[in-house]
């Protein structure tokens, strides 16, 4: 790898250039001769455009299996709460409002974005490439989930610390890396964590539709009672996934202005949003009955005010992340901004 290193004539910025690794003859070479097929290469002859076909062909072609295969899982598991609907259409404002918070803390983190604003064809596929991608945890969890249980004292824990958790947030940050990750608008590392963000809505939003759906279905009481209780549950936890995901999408966004380090990047990301995500599952379970059976306080108080300290602790490392990078990008800007000519600048980054 070889670098490059210059500075910016009165501003004393330094830019680092990272060229890729290259061959010793095109090293050597001062541009005087055609090293096509000794050490350059591009598609020339009809073998090569074939090879390109091919290979194309071959990239797009799984890519297809794979969001044809998550549509048609998609769909088997929005059956029941498409039918529930159809006989419940209240239920619809159930599901709806169930991801009004996670809704609004994406949008907050969106609205913190100091660079550009992202498009709004990015997000919505972002958003619903998550709703298809959650089937695969869906399908994984199912599967691994009796396996684990089985396991006496640690099987439980196990399942969520070392399936659940990476499962679910390696699909959420998949559906921002299949497609907005390799769009030129994706242009600062912040972008990251507002796509992750709303991966994490869509994953929230077709996980409580099935949550909502399963339990309306089973419950012996009236169809609102029951939409009402597990519509509160699920409106809590729903944060959480935006929350998780955008810090490892903040990691992916370092991760692609350092590729130098984009894999190890990517796994500190996975692995910190796996931990949290797993600790959340462990604990919701066990510290409101704690709480709750030490002090004169009901399990659901107990359980919402754990919910949101949990959510807040952890978000609040997500938010010094966000803070650190606007008050950076303020500084360089200014420290960068030369004037050049009347009315202009030499440095004027793309704002909102």
């Amino acid at each position: 790898m070889t670098t490059y290193r210059r500075t910016l004539t009165g501003t004393g910025l330094i830019v680092t250039v990272m060229q890729g690794r290259r061959d010793p003859v095109e090293q050597a070479d001062e541009h005087s001769r055609d090293l096509y097929d000794v050490s350059t290469w591009e598609p020339r002859s009809a073998l090569d455009r074939l090879a390109c076909s091919v290979y194309n062909g071959i990239s797009y072609g799984l890519q297809t299996i794979v969001l044809a295969v998550a549509f048609v899982i998609t769909l088997a598991l929005l059956a029941q709460p498409a039918v529930l609907v159809v006989e419940e259409p209240p239920l619809a404002v159930f599901f709806g409002l169930s991801v009004v918070p996670a809704a609004l803390l994406a949008a907050f983190i969106w609205y913190s974005d100091i660079t550009t604003n992202e498009p709004l064809g990015l997000l919505v596929a972002t958003f619903i490439l998550a709703v298809l991608f959650a089937t695969f945890a869906a399908v994984v969890n199912s599967t691994m989930g009796p396996s684990f249980q089985a396991i006496p004292v640690v099987g439980t824990l196990l399942f969520f610390y070392l399936i659940v958790g990476p499962v679910e947030e390696a699909v959420k940050l998949l559906a921002v890396r299949v497609f907005a990750y390799r769009s030129d608008t994706f242009d600062a590392v912040i972008d990251g964590a507002v796509y992750g963000a709303v991966a994490g809505l869509g994953f929230a939003a077709i996980e409580n539709a099935i949550y909502i759906a399963g339990t309306v279905a089973q419950a012996g009481v009236g169809t609102v009672t029951a939409a009402t209780g597990i519509a509160t549950v699920r409106a809590l936890v729903g944060p959480g996934h935006v929350i998780y995901s955008a810090i490892a999408g903040y990691y992916l966004g370092l991760a692609k202005f350092n590729p130098q380090h984009a894999g190890p990047l990517v796994v500190k990301g996975l692995l910190v949003a796996a931990f949290v995500h797993g600790t959340y599952n462990v604990t919701v379970g066990i510290v409101p009955e704690v709480v709750a059976s030490a002090y004169p306080i009901s399990f659901g108080l107990a359980f919402v005010s754990y919910v949101i300290l949990f959510d807040l602790a952890v978000g609040y490392y997500l938010y010094r992340k966000i803070v650190r990078y606007r008050r950076t990008y303020r500084a360089v800007r200014d420290e960068t901004t030369v004037p050049s000519k009347p009315g202009r600048t030499e440095f004027e980054p793309p704002q909102r």
